[in-house]
């Protein structure tokens, strides 16, 4: 009986991958986990980040923290458990096929649920004061609301009916086939 020799080194060689040119970019890749475009990339958006924050809190500093933590106790005490409940309440509506086709309803309740948090005030028209900013009558933030809101219902519908006739066409096609012989 012959073996195969054991190979030592690094464990892309010993899974069989080719080395990486340049030793060291391997070395990275194991004290890291990614590449250094990677690290540069989050890098970046973390500085974007802090200087986004730096010019948000210039001004009033004490209102964002307030309405920050406030938003994150909203969204954690009462929005997360609501959301959940009627995610659990949507899978139990669709019974056992409901895993694979929620996401075709959570997808566009996201969404427009979240269009709708940050157009709240525009779309309830609470808020006329943003007329002249905005250059627009607040009459017609609720109806475009509506309408994103249903064109992303029918591309959901969409994507689920090109899924169901691709599952429907390869079903019929391995029915067609003829059995293997053995």
């Amino acid at each position: 009986m012959s073996e195969e020799p054991v190979v030592r080194g690094d464990a892309s060689q010993a899974r069989g991958e080719e080395p990486v040119a340049g030793g060291g970019s391997g070395r990275w890749r194991r004290w890291y986990g990614e590449g250094p475009l990677h690290l540069l990339l989050l890098l970046a958006s973390f500085a974007l980040a802090l200087y986004a924050g730096v010019r948000l809190l210039a001004d009033d500093w004490a209102g964002v923290a307030v309405w920050f933590v406030g938003a994150a106790l909203l969204h954690d005490l009462l929005l997360a458990p609501l959301y959940a409940a009627a995610d659990r309440g949507l899978r139990a509506a669709l019974g056992g096929r409901g895993r694979n086709l929620t996401v075709f309803v959570r997808v566009p309740a996201a969404l427009s649920l979240l269009l709708l948090l940050v157009w709240y005030p525009l779309i309830t028209r609470q808020v006329p004061r943003y007329e002249a900013a905005t250059g627009l009558p607040p009459d017609v933030f609720l109806a475009r609301w509506l309408l994103v809101t249903a064109a992303l219902c029918a591309g959901s519908a969409l994507c689920l009916s090109v899924r169901v006739l691709r599952t429907a066409r390869r079903r019929s096609a391995t029915k067609q086939r003829p059995p293997a012989v053995h």
